[in-house]
């Protein structure tokens, strides 16, 4: 009891430490339970109508489009533009996707598996020809072609692990094709879901008809804006805020987007840089110049261009090489040279030139064994048969190939980092081989027995050695510009003070405005993801930390000079002011013009003012017409020539981009074409298709969504 009666006497201290401690517990799951959330926000590339995509998801779908355009274009890597572009194709597909799907949904709209069917059969869509179920005859998608493979990939993938992969890569390939498919037709559907609510009738199509094809010629006599000077023009702020009210439309803003102000230095080689250069590039060029094979002098120069020792077509070279060639003599070396355009120097030597095929059609029997002794002799075997008279394509089929011809073009082979021997040896082989001949080539792993077929395109093809470098700076040039750039940076930490102190250290500030998280990079400059993520990050006036960035030559320092955010931009905006202003002063030179030429009804009239005039031909409502005398496009004037009868005047001034016009019909034509009413109303249907086209703009400014694309990529 005594026992009892002190925890009693400690109740209170008791209650606040267990109080404490439920708090503790709590408030660290609390903790954890933000953190998580952090987590998930941190991994979210971005939102579609609410749907998050997390980063790992985003990354599937660039890889698996990535493989499909190295497949299409036969490319192993991707550079960095490349790669640019296709994360914004998987973005853009995976948000118009997302924003269709929403609509179909309340609409009831579905692509069902029987219309997937009967695209298959008719074959006609483009993505089907990009794929290799194409027959080679009819060049026509063959949906037998496809369910084969389907057919075999199920077998095959398993029972043979040598064709794996390559089934694997396929079938990938189709089931990207298929799903897009899939999206593009219900995107079609939607279209022209929203196409046919836009009617065209007979009497839309007589009338569209004579505004395509009704001509007029026509008198314009021109009053510029220009022959009024701006400070002859009082503008007020309740002018531009009128303006401002009516424009606004003009300055939606969908995403946020920032201005900046920046440094940014690129380092180049100094003279002592280009010093070396030349005398590392002169020591070349006289090797190069005596050597009987070029292959090694060109390894050892680390040459931008590698030498296949084949000849080749001469867009395999860069421009400015292949420029050269036509006017060198087979033997001879040129430059070095230096090329300002792409920052190298260059030498080239033109070891062979000759008039080869561009593609070969040609036949092969692959002839392998336990040694390269016994696939000789089985090869020696095989090519005594065929020059017997033997069917080569019986003798292929024996050993487990078609031989069925296939073509060898230029452009398969002259981009080829290297080529070793044997293929060298096979690619000489088909271009000179007469035709019909028969040739058994013996390779290091063993035979290849070819017969030329036919020839297509003779052209010139070159053998040369480039030698092609550039021109790059030392390590203690760039480190006197980091230095130099440093000591700015730390002696000028404010935006005021950088903006004002750059020209003196011989710098330039530079702007660059509406930059949004879509964009890869900043002021047109590799390597500044970190630079953006800072961007997205910091507050008006916020100076950068200095970032290396580029191809390794950049210095770069950013202020943060204006957030801009999602809405309507106001008119303290520069940019919007600017555009307020110049159509107040518009509106407000057309008042002093109108003023001026009150009472004006006749071309003798308008001269007496001070017009200047012109005569323009084959005006029709449809076109916008230019006025060379204010240098301007003017819409209006079409209108107007089509609402002036033939030898009228127009009875009222014309307010237009550059200027205020009188016109005078002198004559009105139709062009020699016959109305048919069917297909004009087919054309406007077709022009239906196209306003409709652009719902998808209407939908992206309704589905909240955010891109953070750039945190990652």
């Amino acid at each position: 009891m005594a026992a009892l009666g002190k925890i009693r006497s400690k109740g209170v201290i008791l209650a606040s430490i267990i109080g404490l401690a439920l708090f503790a517990f709590i408030a660290e799951e609390l903790f954890r339970s933000c953190d998580s959330m952090r987590n998930d926000q941190r991994q979210q590339v971005g939102e579609v109508l609410g749907e998050k995509i997390n980063v790992n998801d985003f990354q599937k779908l660039v890889d698996e489009y990535t493989e499909v355009i190295k497949m299409q274009q036969g490319q192993d890597n991707l550079n960095d533009d490349q790669m640019n572009q296709v994360k914004d194709m998987v973005w853009n597909s995976f948000v118009q996707s997302k924003l269709v799907e929403n609509e179909a949904k309340y609409l009831g709209l579905t692509v069902t598996d029987e219309e997937m069917q009967n695209i298959l059969k008719a074959g006609t869509n483009p993505m089907l020809l990009q794929t290799p179920f194409v027959d080679r005859q009819t060049r026509r998608f063959d949906v037998n072609a496809l369910q084969k493979f389907l057919a075999d990939y199920k077998t095959q993938s398993t029972a043979n692990p040598q064709l794996a992969e390559q089934y694997g890569k396929i079938y990938k390939y189709w089931t990207f094709i298929e799903k897009t498919l899939r999206q593009q037709t219900l995107a079609q559907k939607f279209q022209r879901l929203l196409a046919h609510s836009l009617l065209s009738n007979p009497v839309e199509a007589k009338m569209a008809f004579k505004d395509e094809n009704e001509e007029s010629n026509i008198q314009l006599a021109a009053f510029p804006y220009t022959d009024i000077p701006d400070n002859k023009v009082q503008i007020n702020d309740a002018d531009l805020k009128a303006k401002y009210d009516e424009l606004k439309p003009r300055f939606r803003q969908y995403v946020e987007s920032r201005s900046i102000k920046y440094v940014d230095i690129q380092v180049t080689a100094s003279t002592a840089d280009l010093t070396a250069i030349q005398k590392e590039m002169n020591a070349y060029a006289k090797d190069i110049a005596v050597a009987a094979d070029p292959a090694e002098v060109v390894r050892k120069s680390t040459s931008l261009v590698p030498y296949l020792g084949i000849p080749v077509a001469k867009d395999a070279f860069p421009t400015d090489i292949a420029q050269r060639l036509d006017s060198m003599a087979v033997g001879q070396t040129y430059g070095p040279v230096t090329n300002k355009d792409d920052n190298t120097v260059n030498i080239v030597k033109l070891v062979a030139k000759q008039q080869l095929p561009d593609s070969v059609e040609y036949r092969q029997i692959q002839v392998a064994g336990t040694t390269p002794e016994v696939a000789h002799k089985t090869a020696d075997s095989i090519f005594t048969a065929l020059q017997g008279g033997a069917d080569f394509a019986a003798i292929a089929k024996k050993y487990g190939q078609t031989g069925e011809s296939t073509w060898l073009t230029t452009r398969q082979y002259q981009f080829a980092p290297s080529l070793d021997k044997d293929s060298k040896n096979l690619i000489m082989t088909l271009n000179t081989l007469p035709l019909k001949e028969i040739r058994n080539l013996t390779f290091a792993a063993g035979n290849v027995i070819v017969q030329v077929l036919s020839r297509k395109g003779m052209v010139e093809k070159y053998t040369a050695a480039v030698i092609k470098k550039n021109v790059e700076f030392s390590r203690n040039t760039y480190s006197a510009a980091y230095n130099k750039f440093s000591s700015f940076v730390s002696a000028n930490q404010t935006a005021d003070d950088i903006v004002k102190n750059a020209e003196k250290s011989g710098y330039t500030v530079q702007t660059s405005t509406d930059i949004t998280t879509a964009q890869h990079n900043l002021a047109g400059i590799h390597g500044t993801r970190e630079a953006l993520k800072w961007l997205f990050d910091a507050k008006e006036g916020d100076v950068s930390p200095m970032y290396e960035c580029g191809d390794n030559d950049h210095l770069l320092i950013v202020v943060l000079d204006k957030i801009n955010p999602e809405g309507y931009r106001t008119l303290k905006d520069p940019q919007v002011n600017a555009m307020v202003k110049d159509e107040v002063m518009k509106d407000k030179k057309a008042e002093l013009m109108r003023a001026k030429v009150n009472g004006v009804t006749t071309m003798a009239a308008a001269r007496a003012k001070g017009a200047k005039f012109s005569t323009i031909n084959q005006v029709t409502f449809t076109a916008p017409v230019f006025v060379a005398t204010s240098g301007a496009s003017e819409p209006t004037l079409s209108g107007a020539a089509a609402a002036t009868a033939q030898g009228r005047f127009c009875s009222q001034p014309i307010k237009g981009n550059a200027g205020l016009y009188f016109v005078q019909v002198i004559s009105k034509t139709m062009r020699p074409v016959k109305f048919d009413a069917k297909s004009q109303e087919q054309k406007l249907r077709q022009r239906a298709m196209q306003y409709a086209a652009n719902f998808m703009n209407e939908l992206y400014a309704k589905a909240g969504i955010v891109d953070n694309r750039y945190l990652f990529f």
